[in-house]
């Protein structure tokens, strides 16, 4: 496979392409070309949306727990035309497969399984990703899964895997299991259809002030679509998995975060919107910093005034960060 095959993604046409488009996003920002893919799974596909020149190997960019590729819609228009970013939808989300039944979500492990599933798909040897949330854990702990193959990272308004309390996760366990079984039992006939102004109100309340109506319109282009006739109902639907809402069993404790933390090599950007997302564990921030500091060639850590969906809302206040760390 020549390097430009591989930077593409034009693998035996396994690589599913759909043409480019450009649209205005809701600030009056026109977006890059942009070009929808789909990239195989053992269980169907991750559905990804393709930033700007394909002959070059792209940043791959990782959205937040239960968003979708689109939180990087607001964002990207604003960085340098000549910096791919490939923005994938994780299983479960937007327009990605579903995990089939039977199958749990333990996000922050499967992510890691899923970045090396791409990296290899795509035989790229060294990557550069941007996370929020979720996202940017995911790309802390393949940093230091992989620390000899991360040019750099960017983490937006997290450091790592959240720490969890363990005696919490230990007391909450059974509640989590049976309701896992129940969302996974639940037929199609129950899925909740709303008309679309409603579909939007119950996001925008359910985020609870991190994100306004028109970053909620851009999100829900991925993440909800017209309800299927199979349903029986009018409307629109959630796309995500429902079970993404019992997603968290097999979270790590502060002490194996700062282990993780001190195996990363690369240089680093972490982002951290304030007031943005609240940690339970208040030393747990500063703490998975100081322990990136100890290996890292180069940490840039900066307080931005914003919600936790900063890089969304306000784009424009970090864009520049991301430009010169890229």
């Amino acid at each position: 496979m020549s390097s430009e095959d591989k930077s593409t993604g034009a693998r035996n046409g396994c690589c599913i392409s759909i043409p480019p488009t450009s649209v205005a996003v809701s600030n009056g920002i026109m977006q890059r070309a942009t070009e929808e893919i789909e990239i195989p799974m053992p269980w169907g596909i991750v559905a990804g949306k393709w930033w700007g020149p394909r002959e070059k190997q792209p940043v791959l960019a990782l959205h937040g727990w239960q968003d979708n590729a689109g939180t990087f819609d607001r964002l990207c228009p604003l960085l340098p035309d000549d910096v791919p970013i490939l923005a994938i939808d994780l299983p479960g989300h937007g327009r990605s497969a579903h995990y089939p039944k039977g199958m749990h979500y333990y996000i922050f492990w499967d992510g890691i399984a899923l970045i090396r599933r791409i990296v290899k798909y795509f035989g790229w040897e060294k990557i550069t990703l941007l996370g929020h949330s979720l996202g940017g854990a995911l790309s802390f702990m393949y940093a230091a899964a992989f620390p000899d193959e991360v040019e750099g990272f960017i983490s937006i308004d997290i450091a790592g895997p959240p720490a969890r309390d363990h005696h919490k996760q230990a007391a909450n366990l059974g509640d989590s299991i049976d309701r896992f079984l129940r969302y996974e039992s639940l037929p199609e006939s129950k899925t909740p259809c709303y008309g679309y102004d409603d579909a939007i109100d119950v996001v925008l309340a359910a985020y609870d002030g991190s994100v306004d109506l028109q970053s909620v319109e851009v999100l829900m282009r991925r993440g909800m679509a017209p309800a299927a006739e199979r349903f029986n109902k009018e409307g629109f639907y959630f796309s995500r998995d429902l079970r993404l809402k019992v997603s968290l069993m097999g979270m790590l404790s502060l002490p194996q975060v700062i282990a993780h933390a001190e195996k990363i090599k690369c240089k680093v950007l972490n982002i951290r919107a304030v007031p943005g997302m609240h940690f339970d564990n208040v030393d747990y921030y500063p703490s998975v910093i100081e322990a990136m500091q100890k290996n890292s060639r180069k940490l840039v850590y900066n307080e931005i005034p914003g919600t936790h969906h900063i890089h969304l809302v306000n784009p424009e206040r970090i864009s520049q960060q991301v430009t010169d760390f890229l």
